[in-house]
């Protein structure tokens, strides 16, 4: 087999590569969204008709939610066996009067950066990142008639919407599923034309409180001292979360299973990353809050937060109410590292709310899913030839990155299937994602398929140059 045959496949054909991801990003494929559930199996079934044309053993698989796509492709006998795993569907588009093109009538446009970008719902998250793999499967196989080594690709429909049956999905069907490696490409790039494998995710535990104090809203100035107000309960007991002179998180335990930052990584990650202020300055800030002596790139990508997500409680309508309320809700989320339990922190939760709850007030929660921590061990044999792959095709060194998102899949195949995961993607961190006006970099997708070529070459255990 030819690598450089397949690269030139991949920059001949990239107009048809880029219909055909059209095609799919006009299906709106929105997972929560009932009325969306038909548009999710078109785009299930877009999926494995293509597949099938490439010559993949290709069905949809039902779950008791939207389905799922099972593709397989066999390479050479003894060469390795690999998983790819994306998900076709995508976040609901409102509020639609910020889009500057319908979100389903995907656009290229010229970005502000001078990069031309594939503007629409789903680009970067998660159709453009799936379709770069896919497209670069149809490369190598019309280079050669074959790929370098064992395909299964594995596409859900609800990633957006909790994956509740993922899980289950893998674990009914674990023999089918194990390889020697999954591959995930729903993360990004250490920045623009700076390739990276993510090796570090977050776990999370979300927790919503609710405090009640009397059994109906109450006149201020009648009962104003005299009755527990419970947004002041609430917001005591939320401050008490972190300690305010060193942003660290005051729960019991909370630290257990943290590792230390070691100094060789600490150093790498100075040089390659960006500073506080190019962090921050996007969003309109520029120092690092939460936990003292960290920066900002520390704090996302291996350090455990806590950060209250939503507030609410009494009059919240325009004008004013002189109203004492019944009750006041606090949504709550936690992202973990290390070998942090997930239900240690929630009860630490839960146990911290009840011990400062004064009299006359009670507390309710709901639980937001639970997740640990992921880590790809250095060791592992697939991570050095992946990362050569990556430089050979952006003529930089490849960086081994955290991030500060969590990725529950990646701990469910390791549950599951008691495989380890590479994450390569593409994306930029001004993509966009779950937001109007979503885009993905054209040369993003066009490299990012190059990538997945010299990827796979190399995974085969052949020179990715």
């Amino acid at each position: 087999m030819s690598l450089h045959t397949a690269l030139s496949t991949v920059d001949t054909g990239l107009d048809a590569s880029l219909k055909r991801l059209f095609d799919l990003l006009r299906i709106p494929s929105i997972s929560t969204q009932a009325a969306h559930a038909p548009d999710c199996r078109a785009a299930a079934n877009w999926l494995v008709d293509t597949l099938h044309d490439m010559g993949f053993t290709a069905s949809t698989r039902e779950t008791p939610g939207h389905p799922m796509v099972v593709a397989h492709a066999k390479g050479p006998h003894g060469s390795p066996h690999v998983l790819f795993y994306g998900h076709y569907d995508v976040q609901p588009v409102d509020p639609l009067t910020l889009w500057h093109s319908a979100p389903f009538e995907p656009v290229l446009v010229d970005g502000p950066t001078g990069e031309k970008e594939i503007t629409a719902r789903g680009a970067a998250d998660d159709k453009g990142q799936v379709m770069t793999f896919i497209e670069a499967c149809r490369a190598l196989k019309q280079a050669d008639g074959t790929l370098p080594l064992s395909v299964t690709l594995l596409i859900e429909g609800e990633e957006e919407s909790g994956g509740i049956n993922l899980l289950p999905f893998l674990e009914a069907n674990t023999e089918e599923l194990k390889a020697d490696v999954a591959l995930i490409c729903d993360t990004g790039m250490l920045g623009r034309g700076l390739p990276a494998i993510t090796t570090m995710l977050r776990g999370m535990v979300g927790e919503e409180v609710t405090i009640t104090a009397a059994n109906r809203d109450l006149h201020s100035g009648m009962y104003g001292n005299a009755a527990r107000n419970p947004i002041q309960v609430l917001c005591d007991i939320v401050a008490d979360l972190r300690d305010g002179a060193t942003g660290r998180v005051t729960l019991p335990g909370f630290y257990d299973g943290v590792p230390d930052i070691d100094p060789q990584t600490r150093a790498l990650w100075g040089k390659i990353g960006p500073s506080d202020a190019q962090s921050l300055g996007p969003v309109g800030l520029s120092l690092a809050a939460g936990e003292q002596g960290y920066t900002a790139l520390e704090q996302t990508w291996c350090r455990p937060s806590c950060e209250i997500n939503g507030i609410s409680g009494g009059y919240e309508e325009n004008g004013f109410k002189t109203v004492l309320p019944a009750k006041a809700m606090a949504k709550v989320s936690f992202r973990l590292v290390g070998t942090q339990d997930p239900e240690a922190i929630r009860a630490a939760f839960r146990a911290h709310v009840q011990a400062r709850l004064p009299a006359d007030c009670t507390a309710d929660f709901v639980a937001h899913g639970g997740s640990r921590a992921s880590l790809v061990p250095t060791t592992m044999p697939f991570l050095p030839p992946a990362l050569k792959a990556l430089e050979a095709e952006w003529q930089q060194p490849a960086a081994v990155i955290g991030c500060g998102g969590s990725i529950p899949v990646v701990t469910e195949i390791q549950q599951a299937l008691g495989m380890d995961s590479l994450l390569i993607g593409f994306g930029l961190d001004d993509d966009r994602v779950h937001s109007p006006n979503e885009k993905y970099d054209l040369s993003c997708f066009h490299k990012g398929t190059r990538s997945w070529v010299r990827v796979l070459y190399a995974l085969a255990g052949k020179n990715p140059d």
